[in-house]
């Protein structure tokens, strides 16, 4: 691996606010990394429910992290799944990272180019108004699509997440921008992002 980017660069997208660590040193080798999270993950393929039609998402997800933190996604309510040691300790360094503090993760497993995400905003009354996000990618190189939420003449702005890197997400981002990981045509090979993130408990 090579050497660790302790300084981030900071993307420049109006109404947000966007940091970038192309190599924040994860702990390990990345691919070791992402072998030992995509065969020591309890992986599960939901259904969801999108106007009045429910099939499976394309992706396989996992929702970890403190006991009560339940996340409203996808119209289910989902309870965690217990830290894997392993996630917990790639938390503890993207919190040290950071700056910021943690309380769940939302793993998602991209097997090929035919898996991805549709356009959403990590907007959920339990994660505040302002969340911080952090989104760590290993695996194949995928690009990340940001649509403006209120400007339609704005375009599309695209973010190569290479495998390795780190994508933090706060301030106003959510509120202005969604954000997508689109399917892809050509061969593509599996990608995992864990995005980490802070619930509101009651």
């Amino acid at each position: 691996m090579a050497a660790a980017s302790p300084v981030p660069l900071a993307i420049p997208l109006p109404g947000a606010d966007l940091l970038y660590w192309p190599d924040p040193d994860p702990g390990e080798d990345e691919q070791r990394l992402f072998a030992r999270l995509r065969d020591g993950i309890g992986w599960r393929q939901e259904s969801i429910t999108l106007f009045g039609k429910t099939h499976l998402q394309p992706r396989l997800i996992c929702w970890m992290g403190d006991p009560g933190c339940r996340y409203r996604y996808s119209g289910t309510l989902w309870d965690p799944q217990p830290w894997h040691p392993l996630v917990a300790a790639l938390r503890d360094r993207i919190e040290a990272l950071s700056g910021a503090r943690f309380n769940s993760v939302l793993l998602n497993l991209y097997r090929d180019g035919r898996d991805g995400m549709g356009f959403h905003a990590d907007d959920e009354p339990e994660l505040g108004p302002r969340p911080v996000i952090a989104s760590l990618s290993l695996g194949a190189e995928r690009v990340m699509h940001f649509r403006h939420r209120h400007d339609r003449g704005a375009p599309t702005f695209r973010l190569p997440l290479a495998g390795g890197s780190l994508l933090l997400m706060r301030g106003d981002t959510q509120a202005n921008w969604k954000h997508a990981i689109p399917k892809r045509g050509r061969p593509t090979g599996p990608r995992i992002n864990l995005t980490f993130r802070r619930i509101r408990q009651a």
